[in-house]
């Protein structure tokens, strides 16, 4: 993927609309477009990675912004309980080839 075609290049460039929650120099947060709990929001670098190992090892500092941007918003937007995650790789579930981190609210049920 060339960020020509990446749909968070997009995003991030107003290409395409976003419902912002919160924004830092390094990085935006915007609600997913098919959330999977009552809060779950994207937290996206402005610079274009694949993945968040190539993000770390490449620019530590907009590592760090991003990571400082989740915590900001899950405070905002939780009530103390929330996941922050980033999925790395097809195998793993990553389906856009931008690295971003998922705000989301509630850990999903398990079996038992």
């Amino acid at each position: 993927m060339t960020t020509e075609n990446c749909i968070f290049c997009k995003i991030i460039s107003g290409e395409i609309p976003a419902q912002l929650v919160a924004e830092s120099e390094h990085a935006i947060a915007f609600n997913d477009i098919s959330p999977q709990q009552p809060v779950h929001v994207l937290i996206v670098p402005r610079e274009h990675h694949a993945n968040v190992t190539e993000l770390a090892l490449a620019n530590p500092l907009v590592m760090q912004d991003v990571m400082q941007l989740g915590a900001k918003v899950s405070q905002m937007l939780t009530e103390g309980s929330h996941r922050f995650t980033f999925n790395t790789g097809a195998a793993a579930g990553q389906t856009v080839f931008h690295v971003h981190g998922h705000i989301m609210s509630k850990t999903p049920k398990t079996n038992g």
